[in-house]
Order: structure tokens, then sequence, then C-alpha cells
């Protein structure tokens, strides 16, 4: 992320300022003299923990920002940071602007607001505490949080392709190489590294091997912008709405295995196959694997398949788009086996 605050940047009319993506808009503990309201882009809102940080929210249009401070009457203080995750366009609207519309409020309505903001307040403090406690926070702890995987997947593609060597079909790099950038430059915490690096080995999308001459680790894969394409997908994801974000459950991905085995017996048309789905069905039916047809729906809402049609004798029948499912499958596998590592991870905090 880069330094500096909004007033740093132009500002434009109507009290609009403009950040670039990655500025800092405020810190935790800093003085607060004014709140937000986006007008454009994405802000994120975190606290910082160790060498990394703890991702609190991503707020996006229309959303307000920087305003729990007002309501701190004895410091006025910033209980998070903010930085821009896009470039972003907000309005600043100062403390001594609150205060004037504060003023000229209903003495009932006035009290109603400062009441909720400072439960609202000994919340957050709670919180914290509990965070720093390290109680009870394991249902929204996440090992690798969205930011890690899509940084560290732009080292891998980064380091391969500038510091690699193409050996008979697969590109061979130094494990050492890949730390020094991610540890030192890019301040990548080095048990996720680690963690993320046999993630990848189990997965198959790289190998790690000891090199005989000197006992160091050496890491290769077939391509390199297998990361790229990661990490494309990761970053496009972090921006995106819960709805709108691709989730393919442990069942839905199973089923997609078999629909792609029945997908190589039939003739691809514009790179879409007609399949029966009520064959593959009664297969998971028949050897108790408790996959039913309502598992399939998560391809469904990822267009990888288009509407069901019911036939004769309740034969049901869609098109798969093979040629992308396939393109797809291997983000879908690992989006999953990240998903299980976090869920790992959570358990045992």
């Amino acid at each position: 992320m880069t330094t500096g605050s909004a007033t740093a940047t132009g500002a434009k009319k109507s009290g609009i300022k403009t950040l670039a993506s990655g500025q800092i808009l405020f810190n935790e503990g800093e003085h607060a003299t004014s709140m937000y309201i986006i007008q454009k882009g994405q802000l994120r809102l975190f606290r910082p923990k160790g060498k990394g940080f703890v991702e609190i929210a991503v707020l996006r249009a229309g959303e307000v920002l920087g305003e729990m401070a007002y309501f701190d009457p004895e410091t006025k203080t910033r209980s998070v940071s903010a930085a821009a995750i896009t470039s972003v366009d907000i309005i600043e609207i100062s403390f001594n602007a609150l205060d004037k519309t504060m003023a000229g409020l209903n003495p009932w309505f006035k009290t109603l607001i400062n009441t909720l903001a400072e439960r609202l307040r000994k919340t957050n403090e709670r919180v914290k505490a509990l965070e720093n406690n390290n109680v009870g926070f394991s249902a929204d702890y996440k090992f690798f949080q969205s930011a890690d995987v899509v940084k560290i997947l732009s080292i891998m593609f980064l380091t391969f392709r500038s510091l690699g060597e193409n050996k008979d079909g697969r590109w061979v790099l130094s494990y050492n190489k890949i730390k020094t950038y991610a540890l030192e430059i890019f301040n990548v915490n080095e048990a996720k590294m680690e963690e993320f690096i046999q993630l990848l080995t189990d997965e198959k999308i790289i190998e790690v091997t000891v090199d005989e001459l000197d006992a160091t680790k050496v890491l290769s894969t077939r391509e390199p912008d297998t990361f790229r394409i990661f990490q494309v997908f990761f970053n496009t994801q972090r921006s995106l709405r819960d709805e709108k974000k691709l989730s393919i459950s442990p069942k839905c991905e199973k089923f997609l295995v078999k629909v792609m085995e029945e997908c190589d017996k039939l003739p691809v048309v514009d790179g879409k196959v007609d399949i029966e789905l009520s064959a593959i069905v009664a297969s998971f039916k028949e050897y108790n694997m408790g996959i039913t047809l309502d598992d399939f729906t998560g391809a469904k809402m990822a267009k990888f398949c288009g509407e069901y049609r019911m036939g004769e004798n309740n034969i049901i029948t869609t098109t798969i788009n093979i040629d992308y499912l396939r393109r797809m499958f291997p983000v879908v596998r690992f989006m999953n086996a990240l998903n299980r590592v976090n869920e790992l991870k959570a358990k045992n905090q």
C-alpha cells in the first residue's frame, strides 16, 4: 500500500477527492477531523497485525467511513486504518460541518444518534479486545486473506517468469529466490508462504525437489501463466459482492468432475456438449455418495451449464459450456482447496 492521505491528491468540486489504488486514507490511532462518503471505487478497512493486517471490511460506492471518530468525544481518533483498493472518489465532510448539523437536530433525535453510536463504539472495543487476546475470533478468522492470495500468486508468476529456467518443458526456480522477493521485498509472512507452497504442491500445480549439489529446495511448474490466471481470478473475486462471487461447493466440484468425464465421450459443438444429468445423479445414488441435482446449482450460477430440460421418463438434460468449464475448473479446485485450509486453520485457532 502506498502512503499519503486524500488531501495529498487534487480536490474536485463539491468536496470530492481522489485516491489512487493502494493509497492510505487514514491510519488507526490518527487524530480525525472528517468523515467520508464513497462516490466511486472501493476502500478496505483493516488493522495492522505483525507484518500483515487483519481485514475488517470492504466498503463500496454509497457507503460511509470515518464517522465513528466523531462519536469519540475524548480523543476523536481512528479505530481502524483505511486504504483504497481501486481508484476512489470520496466526499470529505468535516466534523465542524457535522457539529452544525447536530446542533440543529431535535434533542431527542440527537440523543438517539449518540446512544446508538456509543453502543457501536463499545462493541468495536470488545471485538478489538477479543482479537488481541485471540479469543472468540475463529468464526471470522482467515489464515489466507484475499490480499495474501493475490500477492503470493503475483510473486510466483513474476519470479518464475523473470528468474526461472525452462528445462525439459518445465520452469525451474530456486525457492530461496522466491523467498527473497516474498519475505524481504513484499513483506509476506513466512508461515503463510510455506503453507501456500505446500498447498500448490498438494494440488500438483508445482513440484518441490531438492538440489543435489547444495541441498536447497527447487520449485518447478509446467506453466507459470497458471499463477497469473489464478491471480486475476482472485483479484476479481475480492472486488465483488458476496452474492456475485463464484461459489462451488465440494459436492458440486465432484459433480463437475463426473460431468467432464461424461463430456469426453460426447461430441463437442462450438465449445458445448448436450448431456444427461439424470444418469449422473443416478450413478451418485447407486454408490450412496449423497450428491443430488440440487448440488449442481452452483454450476448453473457460474454459467458452466444452461437451463435444465425435462424430457420423457423424467430425463433431465442440459447444455454444458465445456470449454469454459475445463478452463475454469483448475481455479475452482484451487479455490476450494484454499477454503479447506482456511477452515482447518480457523478450527485450530
